[in-house]
């Protein structure tokens, strides 16, 4: 009885093993938290990203249709159309009806 000695030791203190494991639990768990939301915010960053790129794409098309357009040597059809259909002018002669019932 008095000759044997304990061979484990309960130590009591700070960093026990229980302490640490709830530690590297919340740790672990919080990495992973970490990890979920940087993979949401990059998936959204991509759509963004994608969306960017074809509004990109649609203006170049539409810069290489101006540059078209400029590099010709007659810009009055171009002008004629920008007139009637952005600016709303007329010919002289000309009728336009509009639909008033949209109001």
């Amino acid at each position: 009885m008095f000759g044997k000695k304990k061979n484990k030791e309960h130590k009591k203190g700070l960093f026990n093993s229980g302490l640490v494991k709830l530690f590297t639990a919340v740790f672990v768990l919080s990495c992973f938290a970490v990890i979920i939301v940087t993979n949401k915010d990059s998936a959204e960053k991509q759509k963004e990203l994608d969306a960017i790129n074809e509004k990109i794409s649609a203006y170049e098309l539409e810069n290489a249709d101006l540059q078209r357009i400029l590099d010709s040597d007659d810009l009055s059809p171009y002008m004629e159309r920008i007139a009637v259909e952005e600016r709303n002018y007329a010919y002289p002669d000309e009728r336009r009806f509009y639909d008033t019932s949209r109001d």
